[in-house]
């Protein structure tokens, strides 16, 4: 096999366990949850609720990938990881016990976990060691497809199956893009040279860095998560647009799928950092145009959300990656815990909200925009100090690449 066509194979496994993972058993809740609050009979708090429990698995995962460094270890987990999401996506269909319902959540949310953090810093100490270009837009643009094709597959079988066998056909879909996704990913390579025998260092960044990196990428954890979570039920709600929600799902995940690829080639002429403060300046716009009302504007936002939101996770975790070269998910785990700890909390206080405006989720964009801009905010000092650190042993990794 020659190793283009490896290096294909590698990034089709982490498409197809993103698509899995994070479209299947993580992001068809959103689509799902208008057609459960009608027929399965969740609440308006509950459904906030079972959200920050699916980011609460995230999170738990997170701190797992942040704690390991054995990369054999980290592979035996990605693989665990699939299969719960198959087996979290079952139990959604196979219970209406609120209770059930939560575990299946926090399961799938540590699923999302393996996929995102095991099994992109698998992916990307693959690249590194094989002198690509230690890039991840490719790898991600399964999260993109995976929630337009979970939009897509619940707006066609809305037609014909309850919410209960929606659920189950999403498992019987999960477990077909388990097979890639297991088989296609190569055993990792332990040993401490790339293949052309150059030696694999570490460089992380300083102290005063990390913190303001992580507290930013806080803040856009909640931007992303009020709209990723809700924006079917907002959409749905606003005048004239009942039933649109699902329509402007799909626009957000097609404009997601291609977004990481674009922000790749933006962060090679603009630096990282400024990639960073253009998407977040843009995703604010995003998060607030559904609330100017219509149709198109929902559209749009949605769009300019989705090509905004996983460009910065994308720019994050890559930037992550080169910092730790030999062990690229704990970094990663780090920013994770302090993103996931924004999706516990960003739900939650939304569903609260909403509960007291008669499930009005609306308000939680208003939060979210104005959490952004702080975030935006913290990105502009980070340039600062990454003047001040730039050169010696804190600069980024000049990581191998053709």
């Amino acid at each position: 096999m020659t190793d283009q066509r490896q290096r294909l194979k590698v990034l089709g496994a982490g498409i197809f366990s993103l698509l899995l993972a994070l479209g299947v058993a993580r992001f068809a809740y959103t689509p799902l949850l208008p057609l459960m609050q009608q027929q399965a009979g969740l609440g308006v708090a509950d459904a906030g609720w079972l959200a920050a429990i699916n980011y609460g698995g995230y999170l738990s995962g997170a701190l797992l990938a942040s704690l390991i460094s054995d990369l054999v270890l980290k592979d035996r987990l990605f693989r665990l990881g699939m299969l719960l999401a198959v087996a979290s996506t079952a139990l959604m269909g196979l219970t209406s016990e609120p209770w059930l319902w939560a575990v299946s959540r926090f399961v799938a949310g540590l699923s999302s976990a393996a996929a995102m953090l095991f099994g992109t810093g698998l992916i990307l100490n693959w690249l590194i060691r094989h002198k690509h270009r230690s890039e991840l837009g490719i790898h991600f643009a399964g999260i993109g497809l995976g929630i337009a094709g979970c939009a897509a597959a619940v707006a066609l079988m809305q037609q014909w199956l309850d919410w209960r066998q929606q659920w189950f056909a999403l498992t019987a879909l999960g477990a077909l893009l388990a097979v890639p996704a297991l088989r296609w990913l190569p055993p990792p390579d332990t040993s401490g040279v790339t293949r052309s025998g150059e030696k694999l260092e570490d460089n992380p960044p300083s102290p005063l860095f990390l913190r303001l990196f992580m507290a930013a990428y806080f803040c856009a954890g909640v931007g992303y998560v009020v709209s990723a979570t809700f924006i079917v039920a907002i959409v749905d709600r606003l005048p004239g647009l009942a039933g649109s929600g699902t329509l402007v799902f799909l626009a957000l995940g097609l404009a997601a799928a291609p977004a990481c690829i674009v922000w790749d080639f933006v962060a090679r002429r603009t630096g990282e950092l400024n990639a960073l403060i253009l998407a977040a300046l843009l995703q604010i716009v995003g998060i607030l145009l559904p609330l100017a009302g219509g149709l198109l504007p929902a559209l749009a936002g949605a769009m300019l959300f989705g090509g905004t939101f996983i460009g910065m996770v994308s720019l994050v975790l890559t930037m992550a990656g080169r910092y730790y070269p030999t062990r690229p998910a704990k970094m990663m785990g780090k920013m994770t815990l302090s993103y996931g700890l924004a999706q516990i909390l960003g739900p939650a206080i939304t569903g609260w909200l909403a509960a007291g405006r008669a499930g009005d989720y609306a308000v939680g964009l208003y939060l979210a925009a104005a959490v952004m801009v702080a975030g935006s905010a913290l990105l502009f000092l980070l340039k600062a100090v990454q003047r001040r650190d730039a050169g010696g042993s804190v600069a980024p990794c000049a990581c191998p690449q053709n």
